[in-house]
């Protein structure tokens, strides 16, 4: 009995050092794992706000097509009648993530806007313009899909990639009578909000009774003139939603510097702390069996 005490006694010192020195090489291993994402996160900011900054320049002047698409509708009044039925909704996201909130914000609006129109007997239909809004309502609303757009975001949007959505749009054979762009409109550097934006079908436009304010309108004419209305809407909302996107990602990413800055602070204290324990016990292991030699 003696025997194993002893045993026990002479190797306990052997395995608390060990388990001492498994927690440093934790440590070591993710403190070096955490600066690792730090650079990256570092790199992605810088990333964001060279974009951003670029996309911000480029957004000034497609507001102008913008506001001067909804011009006939505001002045003209257009409004779809209360007995048409069929509503489409057009999300504006991209297909990159690490931005925050920002497509999640898009796709509640577009689940309270089905969930209404639903209620209110409306046919309902829904184009996604980015992965990631088709990614969030796949699972839940997925019957709801028309068409989707994949690589929305990996190079500035243009006018060409939102004629290409109008167009595939009125091919699609689905005749809506009014709808929504439900888009992220930029504020400031750190601020956006989600906004829509009204359209509405040709059909609608030529039967609204306000109409007649101007003069008269050749069929053609209105025709031109919508397919382009729908384009210059959707070019406008990517360009919001572009700009918002890359501001959030730079915030989002210098938040995440920061917190890597503190974990790496709190880690490297964890890290002192328990090597000096280990040096403090070995010094006493040594002190104590030269003075048990004595």
């Amino acid at each position: 009995m003696f025997a194993r005490g002893a045993t026990v006694a002479l190797y306990q010192p052997q395995w608390g050092q060990v388990r001492n020195m498994a927690t440093l090489k934790d440590i070591t291993r993710r403190l070096k794992s955490i600066k690792n994402i730090q650079k990256i996160t570092k790199s992605m900011k810088m990333v964001s706000a060279a974009k951003y900054a670029r996309a911000e320049r480029e957004l000034k002047p497609a507001r102008v097509y913008g506001t001067g698409a909804l011009a006939l509708y505001e002045k003209a009044e257009i409004k779809a009648p209360e007995d048409k039925k069929k509503h489409l909704l057009i999300g504006v996201s991209s297909d990159r993530g690490l931005c925050g909130a920002i497509h999640t914000s898009i796709a509640k609006t577009l689940k309270n806007e089905i969930t209404n129109l639903s209620n209110a007997g409306k046919e309902v239909m829904v184009v996604g313009v980015g992965d990631k809004i088709r990614g969030l309502l796949q699972r839940t609303h997925g019957n709801y899909f028309l068409l989707t757009f994949k690589e929305v975001g990996r190079r500035p949007p243009s006018f060409g990639d939102a004629s290409i959505i109008a167009s595939e749009l009125l091919n699609s054979g689905y005749e809506f009578d009014e709808g929504s762009v439900i888009y992220n409109r930029f504020r400031s550097v750190i601020s956006y909000k989600t906004d829509e934006k009204p359209i509405f079908s040709l059909e609608t436009v030529a039967g609204s009774e306000s109409l007649s304010i101007y003069d008269d309108i050749d069929a053609d004419v209105l025709r031109n003139y919508q397919e382009f209305t729908l384009a210059n809407i959707l070019y406008y909302s990517l360009k919001e939603s572009t700009t918002s996107e890359q501001s959030a990602r730079m915030t989002a990413m210098d938040n995440a510097s920061k917190n890597a800055s503190e974990m790496i602070d709190k880690l490297t204290l964890t890290f002192n702390r328990t090597r000096q324990a280990v040096i403090t016990k070995e010094l006493i292991e040594i002190i104590s069996g030269a003075a048990a030699l004595d």
